[in-house]
């Protein structure tokens, strides 16, 4: 009796300290999401408020009482905001439809088959991403002046077609589809490309979708690049146009306007990785492991 009093005992303390443990944590989650969400709000915050509202502030306020949409009219109308769009929208979508195809092809040619120098090649291919990128982009800039590609969307995009490590994670993806299934379908007489297409791709998707959000992401982001190869306002990317909108459009002094642009050009990143968020995650879970 009295052992069964002890373990009861022993079972609440343990509950206690786990209740306890589950409240630090929930508690420090809470503090850095604040701490991590507050760069945001401030942004959409001072996108809201007027130019004279902000600029009569002489300490930060962290609400306002008359929010107002003529930032994002301003930014809208000052600069071609809608035009950056467009062409980043192309940029991105292009890009990342024909690096998943290039990378897909690449990392099944390493996984699945066999060819004299393989492992060799894919360890030398494996050594490009030591070599840093500012390299590359001379390369590059070098290549497609020579090819009088400047100020153009095959300038802007050939050199994005590809990624070392999105064909790793391919390749470590691929290879934990048994073998049996591959033999399988090449005693059927099943080509290659038709094992990659109605085997390899479903059963990989969630990586597929991972390194596609990350591709677009990562061309929405891009800076360098654009900034070096185009001075044609024509081709612009939003984030060349947040330069432009900065130097030549509403000015430095105009806070609210640029922070409204800033936020238009944020939704759809913000939107696209919530809805994406537990796909990505499973397939760098999946690339990850092996075996």
């Amino acid at each position: 009796m009295r052992q069964h009093a002890d373990f009861e005992r022993l079972e609440r303390s343990a509950l206690r300290r786990s209740r306890r443990l589950r409240a630090v944590t929930y508690v420090g989650l809470t503090i850095w999401a604040l701490v991590v969400l507050f760069p945001f709000y401030w942004m959409v915050l001072t996108s809201l408020k007027s130019y004279g509202s902000y600029n009569s502030e002489h300490t930060p306020v962290f609400f306002t009482l008359s929010p107002t949409l003529e930032n994002y009219w301003e930014a809208f109308t000052a600069v071609p905001l809608g035009g950056y769009l467009l062409n980043t929208l192309i940029f991105s979508v292009i890009t990342t439809a024909i690096m998943v195809v290039v990378s897909t092809l690449a990392a099944y040619a390493f996984a699945r088959l066999e060819f004299k120098g393989k492992n060799l090649l894919f360890a030398l291919f494996l050594s490009m991403m030591m070599i840093p990128s500012e390299l590359v982009v001379i390369t590059n800039f070098v290549t497609i002046t020579n090819l009088d590609l400047r100020n153009s969307f095959p300038g802007l995009i050939l050199p994005s077609i590809t990624s070392v490590f999105y064909i790793y994670l391919l390749k470590e993806n691929f290879e934990q589809v048994p073998d049996e299934l591959y033999r399988a379908a090449k005693v059927d007489g099943t080509s290659d490309l038709k094992y990659l297409w109605k085997v390899m791709i479903p059963i990989c998707r969630p990586t597929l979708v991972t390194i596609t959000i990350l591709k677009i992401i990562e061309c929405w982001n891009s800076y360098v690049w654009p900034r070096l190869i185009t001075d044609n306002q024509a081709y612009f990317l939003v984030s060349n146009g947040i330069q432009e909108i900065r130097e030549n459009g509403f000015g430095r002094e105009n806070i609210p306007a640029m922070m409204a642009a800033v936020v238009v050009i944020s939704v759809p990143l913000i939107v696209l990785f919530l809805i994406f968020r537990k796909k990505i995650m499973e397939g760098v879970s999946r690339g990850g492991m092996k075996g």
